[in-house]
This record gives C-alpha cells, structure tokens and sequence, in this order.
C-alpha cells in the first residue's frame, strides 16, 4: 500500500521504515527538515507540507499520524479535515485521550472520511520487534488496511488487532500505559530494596538476568531493566525524577469515574509527581527503564 506518514521522531521515523521493508510505500510528512531528509535517504518520498502529502497520496488515501497528544494532534486534524475526501482514512496513533478521539472521529463521520485510533506501543524496539496496535474503528475501515497493521505487529497474526470503535483503541492503550506504571513501579521498589541491603553487596543485573530466565516475574521490561542495570547499576548521574506522559492521569482518573479501584496504577502515578522533588533509587531506576524502552530523555543531575 502507499501511504502517508506525519511526524518522523522516534516512533514515526521507525513504523515508516518497518512498512517499507514491508514493501509498502511511504510519503513523509515532519516540520522539521532533518527528520525529511533522514527518511528520504532510507528511501522514502517526503513532502514538506501537509497539502502535498495528500495531494502524492492514491484515492482513497490512507493518512497515519504520530505526533504528541494535545494541542499538535487537534491541529493536524484541523489542518487535514478540509485536504481530505469521502472515503479517505486519518489513523491516529499516538497517545490521544479517547475522548477526544470520539469528538474528531464523529466530526470526521460527517465528510465520510474514516478515523481510526491506533493505540502503539514498541518504542524504539518497535522498527526491530514490532508494534503492538490496539485499534479503533469501523470495522470495514480496519480491515482495508489490515496489510499495514500486518507489516507493523511483531506477526501477521498477532500483536495487533481491532478492539472495538472509534476511541476504543485509545481507551485500550490509555489502560496500558496504566498498567506500565504499575509494573514500572513494583520493579523499581524490589530493586531499590536489594540495593540498600549493604550487607549482601549484591549484583542487582546478576539478580536481574537470573530473573529473566524461568522466573514468575519475568518479562520484556525486566529485560530492558538488566540492560539498564548493566550499562549503570548504581544509577549514577540520573537524576531521581519521572515524567508522566499524561496516560496513567487519564487512567486514574477513569478509574475513579467508573468506579473501580485501581490503587497500585494510582500510586505509581503519585510516586512519579513525589519523584520531582525526592531522592530515590527507585525513581532514577524508572528513568533508566524509560529510556531503555522508549529512548526517552533522561534528566540529569
């Protein structure tokens, strides 16, 4: 399929180079000409507006953004409503809230365009691994593109699949990234543990690595958390402050109006807003797992 791809960071950049070595073809859309030019020498066609992205697209088009939640996504959307024809599809798959999902995909309804959330999560693992993709949406709509969903899930049959629609994909990832938290949390707690326990002096990645192997706990953050522990086991010159992309706030929060109790995903969220102002092990160990999975920045000290 040819299709066209907004926002070329880490995520963007990296799901348009696993279609294409998928064979399919990529128009590339960023502000920012670094990002153009560094797809285009992998192969890409890019375009330096948004009108010329739709205008290079073959009807129906098929038009997929990556770009931050918030304001950036409602412009985009803005931007594209009035380029965009009768049987043409806007995916979205970034971290928006579902609510918002539901407004633009109703508006969009009204010119017959098909708006598909696409929750995403991989990281900069994704390019190499796949993408895991909960997604909205009618269901015909979906199923036009299910070559591309194919070429970006770890699998043609799996790691990918439709979960309701329109805002359903959003709300599934939104509880995704709650769960994370809560992972990311009992993680850093243990390994806190064990590391103030002098009197061992205990190798927390030789802990790790045994971990990963047959263990209950065993999994792909604990993983990325041994290769953070080898690159830095004492966690030094990171400084002990989270950030919180504002999903685990949407999930407490949902969590509250549907009246169900969620207090591990809760205090995982309070334990990253009391990072900003503490010192704890704890908090630079999740920074160092953030950044293993998802290349984020790490502040430092």
């Amino acid at each position: 399929m040819k299709l066209g791809m907004i926002g070329l960071g880490r995520m963007g950049a990296n799901m348009a180079r696993r279609l294409m070595r998928g064979g399919h073809a990529i128009v590339g859309f960023d502000p920012q000409a670094e990002a153009r030019q560094a797809l285009a020498e992998d192969g890409a066609q890019t375009v330096d507006s948004l009108a010329a992205l739709v205008a290079s697209l073959p009807a129906p088009r098929t038009v997929w953004m990556m770009v931050p939640a918030g304001a950036i996504t409602e412009d985009t959307v803005t931007a594209l409503s009035p380029l965009l024809q009768a049987g043409d599809t806007l995916v979205d798959g970034g971290n928006a809230n579902y609510k918002d999902t539901l407004r633009r995909a109703e508006k969009l309804a009204s010119q017959q365009v098909h708006y598909i959330d696409c929750g995403t999560s991989g990281g900069v693992w994704g390019l190499a691994e796949g993408f895991s993709l909960m997604i909205g949406g009618d269901e015909a709509a979906v199923e036009r593109l299910r070559p591309v969903f194919e070429t970006l899930a770890p699998a043609k049959d799996r790691g990918w699949g439709r979960v309701g629609p329109a805002g359903a994909g959003h709300f599934t990832k939104m509880v995704h990234n709650g769960i994370e938290y809560g992972m990311m949390q009992a993680y850093a707690e243990g390994f806190s543990i064990l590391q103030h326990k002098q009197a061992f002096a205990l190798d927390l990645h030789q802990v790790a690595d045994i971990w990963r192997s047959g263990s209950v706990v065993r999994s792909w953050l604990l993983d990325l958390t041994a290769l953070a522990l080898e690159k830095n086991p004492s966690m030094d010159g990171i400084a002990p402050y989270v950030e919180d992309s504002g999903e685990g706030r949407w999930t407490v929060a949902e969590a509250i109006d549907l009246d169900v109790s969620a207090p591990v995903i809760t205090l995982a969220l309070l334990e990253r807003l009391r990072s900003r102002d503490a010192d704890s092990y704890s908090d630079k160990l999740l920074a160092a797992m953030r950044n293993q999975f998802g290349g984020h920045a790490m502040k430092k000290e």
